[in-house]
């Protein structure tokens, strides 16, 4: 499948990142050490006006480390399990309807 770019010549699914509050910040903020506070990272994605595109891009992607949207890989990972469970209902209540 071919990459469609956008109009300022980025990938038109990353696009979005040229928006994002975090863009010229030291991204060792959003990757903090095992154990140490994500209270910085998280300040910096309030207000951001594409942290929802943040956040589905790391989810549809798999980040497992890391902020995104605002989220710790246990918050992502605790969205991917609540939307894998919809997912599993929504197909267990079709099929039976």
């Amino acid at each position: 499948m071919d990459k469609v770019i956008d109009n300022m010549g980025t990938d038109e699914g990353t696009g979005w990142q040229l928006a994002a509050n975090c863009l010229g910040v030291d991204p060792d903020l959003f990757f903090p050490e095992r154990g140490a506070s994500t209270k910085e990272a998280k300040a910096v994605c309030q207000g951001c006006v594409v942290r929802e595109d943040c956040l589905e891009y790391a989810l549809a992607n798999g980040e497992k480390f890391g902020i995104w949207g605002g989220l710790s890989e246990r918050e992502r990972r605790r969205i991917r399990r609540q939307r894998a469970l919809a997912r599993a209902a929504e197909s267990t209540h079709v099929v039976s309807a």
